[in-house]
């Protein structure tokens, strides 16, 4: 069948990430000319097609937006939480008509640079592995420096679930008085609280992390936790290289 995967066309539209839509398909949310598909995969012909979500039919795609925000400390890379937590969907609650979405995750516990946007292909290319689109972090450590531990954190890391972490680069930035130490990582496995379990293996304990760069955007000095801004066509075009 011709046309276009469901969840891509729900992504698209700003609905949900493409995982979202997948979930809400798989719920029986979703119909097409009138019939509950299950399938994510399922292709459609998004022109033609009648799609409802929820008994909603599904507009015209909304344009595409995309903005930078500095997630700060103890905010949730999500756009809800069953237990009130807070998101980043409130950092930008009835500032922007677009529903857009986090891309990619951060850690409760993290801080720094955070994308959202409606654009289905922007979002697959920052976070898909085959991509391998490089993070920068800057890490601020505790515990007694030394050379070995350096050799440590570019060693290969196994996480809790058996998997083996490549080798990273891993700079040391600065070293504090007070048996701490500055560090940055350069990531583009971005496997779950991995910069957290390779500094564990280094037994060094995490201070704060801060995302600083993804590829070549970085995040501005005069943006502060909690702000945001659009991404220049430039900005958006350096991503998508």
């Amino acid at each position: 069948m011709e046309g276009e995967r469901l969840q891509n066309v729900l992504a698209h539209a700003g609905v949900a990430s493409r995982r979202g839509a997948a979930a809400m398909i798989e719920a029986g949310r979703v119909t097409v000319d009138g019939i509950v598909v299950r399938e994510p995969g399922a292709r459609v012909d998004a022109s033609s097609a009648s799609i409802a979500v929820d008994g909603n039919r599904l507009g015209a795609a909304e344009r595409k937006r995309t903005i930078m925000i500095y997630k700060p400390v103890g905010v949730l890379s999500s756009m809800s939480d069953p237990f009130g937590s807070r998101t980043v969907a409130d950092l930008i609650r009835g500032q922007i008509s677009e529903r857009l979405v986090p891309v990619g995750r951060l850690d409760k516990d993290s801080e720094g640079l955070l994308l959202m946007s409606n654009d289905g292909d922007l979002t697959l290319k920052l976070t898909h592995p085959r991509y391998e689109h490089e993070k920068t972090y800057e890490v601020k450590v505790a515990g007694r420096w030394s050379r070995e531990k350096l050799r440590i954190l570019r060693s290969p890391v196994t996480m809790p679930d058996g998997y083996v972490i490549r080798p990273v680069p891993v700079d040391l930035i600065e070293t504090g008085s007070d048996n701490t130490c500055l560090l940055r990582f350069r990531l583009r496995e971005g496997r779950k609280r991995q910069i957290r379990y390779m500094c564990s293996a280094a037994r060094l304990v995490v201070l704060s992390l801060k995302r600083v760069a993804v590829g070549s955007l970085r995040l501005p000095a005069e943006l502060a936790p909690g702000e945001w801004r659009d991404l220049t066509k430039e900005e958006l075009d350096g991503l998508l290289r």
